[in-house]
């Protein structure tokens, strides 16, 4: 008698996101997640809760922040207001993440607090 291989867990996929510039990196935060989070511009189809494994880079900084987030937000193809189809990667809460949370307000000072519209809320 045989047996059917049990289905292995998805691995999380992996997306590099190189910000350049601040106005994109604005575009892109997630500060309504309190620890933070960055929108992936994609078409490829995700859903609520799946894990991602995201290389980061920020404007004007050579390191590659890894983040093993969680997708928590999804616009969908021919979204309302011309919003860029995407997910929005929630980071998980440790230290690195908090870091990489603090570097991004950093980068951004003031223009945090902007009305500006961004890719997400």
């Amino acid at each position: 008698m045989s047996t059917a291989p049990t289905p292995a867990t998805p691995r999380p996929s992996v997306i590099q996101l190189a910000i350049k510039e601040k106005g994109a990196l604005y575009a892109a935060y997630i500060s309504a997640f309190s620890d933070g989070g960055v929108f992936v511009p994609t078409t490829r189809e995700y859903r609520l809760g799946d894990d991602v494994y995201v290389l980061l880079t920020l404007p004007d900084d050579t390191q590659r922040y890894p983040v093993a987030g969680k997708v928590a937000w999804i616009t969908p193809p021919r979204a309302s207001g011309n919003r860029t189809q995407g997910v929005g990667i929630r980071f998980p809460k440790d230290e690195k993440m908090e870091h990489l949370k603090t570097r991004i307000e950093q980068i951004l000072g003031a223009a945090i607090a902007s009305e500006r519209s961004t890719q997400t809320i």
